[in-house]
């Protein structure tokens, strides 16, 4: 009988297409997936990233209605069945969150709107109410009125952002995210997705070619979130590499240790921020 692990975070663990379990680090217990992307095409190229054969690319075209009955039919089973009994280990039976996250950039889906209100709908009517709806982004698509339209509704329910920021140079954020982006448009992207719901930046730091990041590179990036605003954002999810890189470049990526992350995590909390470090 297979049980869910912090290191495995498979989206077929469940059979379905759109809808998977995981025992999330940073949520504290089951998370319940939602991935808009299992073609898994992504429009950046995150090197830590652990979805296999990833290419470049938007969410494709969704099953609307095969989504709801996935959904719906899991809830169901782990609110009146035996799926956490069988599959999930003890202590760690309760329903943390309900997150896009998936294999790729969420926000691509062009009927992201309707489904996140669909979502919380769902979510709703299976008595889970006060079980928080997350949306794990880039935030590069943060511009689009469909996109935004769906933060609204996400905010109305009571969920929240959690944005990835990774690096505040354009040099950084290049060679993790394998995108070319001027640092600003990172940090008005974020004071928008803000503004529109409760946002947490969500960090992920690790060694590269057996280097930590320096102190020019955390300046930057905290300079990205100040940029910002920080009295505006949540705090910051600060995490580890756990999961192995799927990646080309997955044998120049390293974990950190606790006490480095503990480090970087005191550099943050200068700037007045909650911080959350998930090793």
């Amino acid at each position: 009988m297979a049980l869910l692990k912090v290191s495995d975070h498979r989206r077929d663990f469940a059979g379905m297409t759109y809808v998977y379990p995981v025992l999330s680090r940073r949520a504290g217990g089951v998370s319940v997936g939602i991935n808009l992307n299992p073609n898994n095409a992504c429009n950046w190229h995150c090197v830590y990233c652990q979805v296999p054969d990833l290419v470049r690319g938007a969410a494709p075209a969704i099953d609307r209605a095969l989504l709801r009955e996935e959904l719906s039919g899991f809830l169901d089973a782990l609110v009146n069945g035996d799926y956490m009994a069988r599959h999930v280990p003890e202590g760690l039976r309760t329903i943390q969150d309900i997150a896009f996250s998936g294999n790729g950039e969420p926000t691509s889906a062009k009927a992201f709107a309707d489904i996140m209100d669909g979502v919380i709908s769902i979510r709703d009517a299976a008595g889970l109410a006060r079980v928080p709806v997350r949306l794990i982004t880039n935030g590069s698509l943060i511009t689009r009125a469909y996109v935004q339209a769906g933060l609204k509704r996400l905010a109305q329910g009571g969920g929240e952002v959690w944005f990835k920021v990774d690096g505040g140079r354009r040099e950084d954020i290049a060679r993790i995210n394998g995108v070319d982006l001027d640092p600003a448009s990172v940090s008005r992207a974020l004071a928008v997705s803000a503004a529109l719901c409760p946002t947490w930046v969500q960090t992920c730091m690790f060694a590269w070619d057996g280097e930590a990041p320096d102190a020019a590179a955390l300046d930057a990036y905290l300079a990205c979130l100040d940029a910002a605003g920080v009295d505006a954002l949540q705090g910051v999810l600060l995490y580890g590499v756990v999961r192995p890189s799927m990646q080309a470049e997955a044998p120049r990526v390293a974990a950190l240790s606790e006490a480095e992350l503990m480090s970087i995590a005191e550099r943050i909390k200068e700037k007045g921020l909650t911080v959350r470090v998930s090793p």
